[in-house]
């Protein structure tokens, strides 16, 4: 096989049948049949490598697994119902009363929720460090520390944290590190490479990249996720084999999407920079992002996500969206088609202002996830929005 990135994501199939179908096929069942007992036998002893039931494993869900672990060199993975499923059965699987996780600050709602609500529950302990320094880092970590966490670049703040300093604090103090590279994909950046013990993605944005499916994936050590698929196989968040399906079939064409993504998006901040509307834009690979250098080290291009600040707060946030013609207002991106949404009112919306402050979060936050349309369509019906202000 080619060591090329596009070339693994298309060739990457599951073994052909008695058919000789050159589309992969879709095993959509529930379980799976045995010639004998002692075959049973041993698929439950797990002494042979037969398939039982798809809540534990299926030859279309193998198949996206395999496919994403290639991309991102890991040595295995697991797939899930959606990207939190991801995220929780990761904390799950290896954190115990007693044990303390840090985090960015700057990370999903939800997997904010997660530590803040539910962890305590258990007696599992969270905290949030800037992981911009070392030192601060360093800092907050404690004897019961088990495992680190974040998101570069982060939504939608598009922070970017220096994964080779994180990864070589983690490793030193063995720590688990596990990142969330969905903005990213494997295909711009490669955590496992900076020392990552564990990659998340919310395969439901980018990979899928056309708004049908949900999903999420897990890659990494192949001994952890022997941990998070005995988890995820007993507490029942596995990945269904239609949407492993749709999955796979995307990721043959992740490559050319990307570029595509990346293209208008660094067009699109460029043009927005400078406008009399706005008072900064954030794209990792525009000069005056505060990690143009780390994301350019550790980057390929600079992801599908472009945010800004209108002047006029949570009104003009408001007026902007309605303004808007061609762009969809919904909380998904990574869409072949460009979105716009205002997070202060709706996906962070739950957060204090202290929080949102914390986070990069201001009034008046704009986030694009840049589409596929010709790129004079998209910044036509930005400028127009613009103007309207």
């Amino acid at each position: 096989m080619s060591n090329h990135q596009s070339t693994a994501a298309i060739r990457i199939q599951t073994p052909l049948t008695d058919e000789m179908e050159h589309s992969t096929p879709l095993f959509l069942t529930s379980s799976f049949q045995f010639d004998t007992a002692e075959d049973m036998q041993g698929a439950f002893a797990e002494t042979n490598d037969h398939n039982i039931y798809t809540r534990f494993v299926n030859p279309t869900v193998t198949e996206f697994v395999q496919k994403v672990s290639a991309l991102e060199e890991a040595e295995a993975g697991f797939a899930t119902a959606s990207g939190m499923a991801a995220i929780f059965g990761t904390f799950m699987a290896f954190l115990n009363q007693g044990d303390h996780i840090l985090s960015s600050p700057s990370i999903f709602g939800s997997t904010h929720t997660i530590l803040t609500k539910y962890m305590t529950r258990w007696g599992i302990q969270s905290s949030y460090a800037n992981f911009s320094e070392a030192a601060e880092i360093v800092s907050h970590i404690l004897p019961n520390t088990k495992m680190v966490y974040l998101e570069t670049p982060t939504n939608p703040g598009l922070t970017i944290f220096d994964l080779e300093m994180i990864g070589k604090i983690c490793n030193e103090r063995n720590i688990i590190l596990v990142v969330d590279n969905c903005f990213a994909t494997p295909l711009l950046q490669k955590p496992i490479r900076y020392g990552a013990d564990l990659v998340i993605h919310s395969a439901t944005k980018w990979m899928d990249g056309q708004g049908r499916v949900i999903g999420g994936i897990v890659v990494g050590k192949k001994e952890l996720i022997r941990e998070i698929y005995l988890f995820c196989r007993n507490t029942g968040p596995s990945m269904s084999p239609f949407n492993a399906w749709v999955l796979t079939k995307s990721l043959e064409t992740l490559d050319v999407r990307m570029q595509r993504h990346c293209e208008n998006a660094l067009a699109l901040a460029k043009a927005l920079e400078g406008h009399p509307a706005i008072n900064w834009v954030k794209y990792p690979f525009l000069p005056s992002h505060p990690g143009h250098e780390i994301a350019i080290k550790q980057m390929k291009a600079g992801g599908g996500i472009v945010t800004f600040e209108l002047k006029g707060g949570t009104e003009a946030g408001i007026r902007f969206m309605n303004t808007l013609s061609m762009f969809s207002l919904t909380s998904n991106l990574g869409d072949t088609r460009s979105i716009a949404s205002h997070p202060a009112s709706t996906t962070h919306s739950k957060l204090s202002e202290q929080e949102k402050e914390a986070v990069g979060i201001t009034s008046g936050l704009i986030r694009i996830s840049v589409g596929l349309e010709h790129f004079e369509d998209i910044k036509s019906d930005i400028f127009q929005a613009l103007e309207n202000l």
